[in-house]
């Protein structure tokens, strides 16, 4: 008889596994371990000629960033880890056993290779965790393991908070040298694809890279695979809550020469600024590393503090000239002419009914026109003398010497305090126009150096 089609033949039922075929493959499992581990010794390298080395593959993948020490220059990372290997005292045939093909059994009943994290900085130096390992057929091994790791990581802060760091997890054989394991990594690069996002650094990469280093206490080679975290820090929250601010925080800086001398409060305006400045520079400094190479906020903040020193010793030589009193010497004829007419024109300083437009007449040292007389003679006392000369000496009353000689005492005292205001009101002028001068200058530093900052960022 000839077979049927396809189309024509009957469905047959699934196939189904009776409890007594699960038991039977329990105990040929249980058989098969007994019989794989009744001469084995975990102790020796698995191979069958002592004089050939051992091929194991490392991969690594990394989970989640848990923490960089900047100050301590320590990274905390979560990793998985798999190594594989053959291991040739440990095959069988999976027909004569029911088909088994794969068991799972402790790492602690098969050989391990002991590769380890080179730079670990973890105090208590633990190790992946004891996990099964996947034993097949053919002997090949694999082994995944999770571990956190603390690994050293040379940290460079130069443009801190815009900076990028590159972490290495160098991993190799701790006794084993490469004619005995030749360690190799599985892929050029880690496994980012179940990498948790973290939320101050942002992965850029990790590429892995195989060297064969030999060290001066061992003439043998020792190979290991290094593991290059390319790491770039997340600058929103140091922009807002540390840039910002000191930003913010400067710009008052140049106000101060705007507030009127008489106010009282210039010199303490720049203090607390530098106060405030100074409290920044210490939540900075706490977080960095104790190293010759200074944060480029630092930086910012050293240059603004330096700046604000100099304004307010800027300010307090202002105060002093504003305050000159009546004793002061008149003001020179270079600072007259530089500071009161070129200086007051380019910074706009003009007393009520002048405007920055229209020219400005600088005070000479001459009286002016209503001072205009010889010593001791006041305004009209030249008529009033050449009046009483002019009249008859009979008409003249007997004590008119003395009050000629009251009203010139009278005329001289408001001469001379005609040009004490004068004086006075020249240097005040002076302390002016240079508050505008520095306030427009010291305006110009803090926009340069923000802008500075931002472009060394980029």
């Amino acid at each position: 008889l000839g077979r049927a089609p396809a189309a024509a033949r009957p469905l047959q039922p699934p196939l189904r596994v009776s409890p007594g075929c699960r038991g039977a493959q329990g105990r040929l499992a249980y058989k098969l371990l007994h019989d794989l581990f009744a001469n084995y010794s975990s102790a020796l390298r698995p191979v069958e000629d002592t004089d050939r080395a051992l091929n194991v593959t490392l991969q690594v993948t990394l989970s989640q960033i848990i923490d960089m020490d900047e100050r301590n220059q320590v990274l905390t990372s979560y990793l998985w880890v798999r190594q594989t290997w053959l291991d040739a005292h440990l095959t069988w045939d999976k027909d004569g056993y029911g088909g088994i093909d794969s068991i799972r059994i402790p790492s602690s009943y098969v050989w391990r290779p002991d590769i380890i994290l080179y730079n670990n900085a973890d105090e208590h130096f633990g190790g992946s965790m004891e996990t099964n390992v996947v034993l097949r057929s053919d002997g090949h091994i694999v082994w995944d393991s999770p571990a956190i790791t603390k690994s050293s990581c040379k940290v460079d802060v130069s443009y801190f908070p815009f900076d990028g760091q590159q972490c290495r997890l160098t991993f190799g054989s701790w006794t084993y040298n490469g004619n005995q394991i030749d360690l190799r990594n599985r892929l050029d690069t880690g496994d980012l694809r179940d990498f948790v996002e973290n939320v101050e650094w942002e992965v850029l990469g990790m590429p892995a890279t195989r060297n064969v280093i030999t060290y001066g206490c061992c003439s043998e080679p020792y190979p290991d695979v290094t593991y290059t975290l390319l790491l770039r820090r997340r600058a929103s929250f140091y922009i807002f809550n540390l840039l910002l601010p000191c930003i913010m925080v400067s710009f008052l800086a140049p106000l101060g020469f705007y507030l009127p001398a008489d106010s009282g409060e210039k010199v303490s305006l720049g203090v607390t600024v530098l106060l405030a400045l100074t409290v920044f520079q210490l939540l900075v400094a706490e977080s960095m590393p104790p190293s010759e190479s200074v944060p480029l906020i630092g930086k910012y903040y050293i240059a603004t503090m330096t700046m604000i020193t100099a304004s307010t010793a800027l300010t307090i030589f202002i105060m002093n000239v504003h305050h000159c009193g009546p004793g002061a010497r008149p003001v020179p004829p270079w600072a007259r002419r530089l500071i009161l007419h070129h200086m007051a024109r380019l910074c706009c300083v003009y007393e009520v009914g002048e405007s920055c437009k229209t020219p400005q007449r600088a005070p000479s040292g001459r009286a002016a026109v209503g001072d205009a007389g010889g010593p001791g003679e006041s305004p009209g006392e030249g008529q009033v003398g050449a009046a009483v000369r002019g009249c008859p000496w009979e008409h003249c009353l007997c004590h008119h010497d003395a009050l000629l000689r009251n009203v010139g005492y009278i005329a001289g005292c408001f001469r001379r305090h005609r040009a004490n205001q004068r004086r006075t009101g020249e240097w005040k002028k002076v302390a002016k126009v240079m508050d505008r001068f520095f306030m427009w200058v010291f305006f110009l530093m803090v926009f340069l150096m923000s802008v500075l900052v931002l472009g060394n960022a980029a």
